[in-house]
């Protein structure tokens, strides 16, 4: 029986994949091999022995400390493109609020409750609220993957100009998504080109601030930004002083962080909503739940953001997989166990070795084999 811990709430849908009579799933699971995990930060978190892998269910592993589950021998999945419609939706909803000032129309609409000639008033006063079509307009796609492919498309379908960035890309690449995209690889294009930039890009050293003073001085006067990404993208600083200048027109958040809240009526700020649907929370469960299930028995590993990617049909009656950062991963798992192949793939300084035999292995292997690994497992 296979013990996994659930650090969040979670859709029942994971019983899909982790059936009851081989797992059992709890928040108080003390020794688990898996974890399941959405927005509970995990960097004080203790690892136990025992724990292989955790699971994110959603895209940002911001909550999880990468290197040290890295170090500790645990694989940690996420769940790319799970979320990726609910997210396509709210980033359409954040343009359209950030045109018409549609919150501001509906509170004036309210304030009128009980008055006899509310009808008047609302045609008077609903000029306050008046703003500009999409339609038409330029959308600059920072990122392309699952959810800047969806925003792309679902812009384009409303009638917008869209030009994407996405750094790992090529146009070949870009074309798949649609042929009326326009693509770059200069990110000062998406700048100086678009009236609404949305990003869709990870948090990381490279992309922290990426919207600062210096890129929104070459963006266009009145530029409108969407930000249901990471709110460390954004430099905070910069964008009230933007909006104060009026560069930037409306700045439309699913990060409320302090600096940003009720300070202006030029920012909205969504309680990070971006995923928050029931669909996508149950596609989310059911993509970290087969992750876990398919490495934990298989030792077969897709999506995992410190781990090598590697998935191999069993070929034998017993899997060893290896996860080391020893240079000569593939010669010593081949001298250890007394084979002549096997698979194996590598990211940055990790290597997985998996390997399938006839019989299990003598322990003296496992042990010499342990002695230069992050982690072995027999299975």
């Amino acid at each position: 029986m296979y013990e996994i811990k659930k650090l969040n709430p979670i859709s029942d849908l994971i019983y899909t994949n982790l059936d009851k009579a081989n797992y059992t799933v709890s928040d108080s699971a003390a020794d688990p091999v898996g974890i399941l995990v959405r927005s509970a930060a995990m960097h004080e978190y203790e690892i136990n022995p025992s724990l292989v892998a955790v699971a994110r269910a959603g895209a940002g592993v911001n909550n999880i400390p990468l290197p040290k589950m890295t170090d500790a021998g645990v694989v940690v999945f996420n769940t790319p493109g799970a979320n990726a419609n609910a997210v396509k939706e709210l980033v359409i909803c954040a343009l359209l609020l950030s045109c018409r000032d549609v919150m501001g129309g509906v509170a004036f609409a309210g304030s009128l409750k009980g008055k006899e000639d509310a009808a008047k008033q609302v045609e008077s006063g609903k000029k306050a609220f008046i703003g500009p079509e999409i339609f038409g307009k330029t959308l600059g796609v920072v990122g392309l993957g699952a959810i800047g492919a969806l925003v792309t498309k679902a812009a384009l379908a409303l009638g917008m100009k869209v030009v994407g960035y996405d750094p790992f890309f090529t146009q070949e690449k870009a074309k798949s998504i649609s042929e009326e995209l326009t693509f770059t690889t200069d990110l000062d294009e998406i700048f100086k080109a678009s009236d609404f930039i949305t990003l869709h890009v990870p948090f990381n050293d490279a992309t922290r601030g990426m919207v600062n003073a210096s890129s929104i001085a070459k963006m266009k006067d009145g530029v409108r930004i969407v930000n249901c990404a990471r709110g460390e993208l954004v430099d905070n600083d910069a964008i009230l002083a933007a909006l104060e200048s009026g560069k930037v027109k409306k700045y439309v958040t699913d990060f409320p962080m302090p600096a940003v809240i009720g300070v202006s009526d030029k920012i909205i700020t969504i309680p990070h909503l971006g995923a928050s649907t029931p669909e996508a929370e149950d596609n989310c469960a059911v993509m970290a739940s087969a992750e876990l299930k398919d490495f934990i028995e298989n030792g077969n590993i897709k999506n995992s953001v410190n781990c090598p990617a590697l998935s191999v049909q069993n070929k034998g009656a017993v899997r060893v997989t290896v996860l080391t950062k020893a240079a000569d991963a593939e010669s010593q798992v081949k001298a250890a166990l007394g084979i002549a192949t096997v698979a194996s793939a590598k990211r940055g300084d990790v290597t997985y070795v998996i390997a399938d035999l006839d019989k299990a292995p003598a322990q003296s292997a496992i042990d010499a084999l342990s002695a230069n690994a992050l982690r072995v497992r027999v299975l």
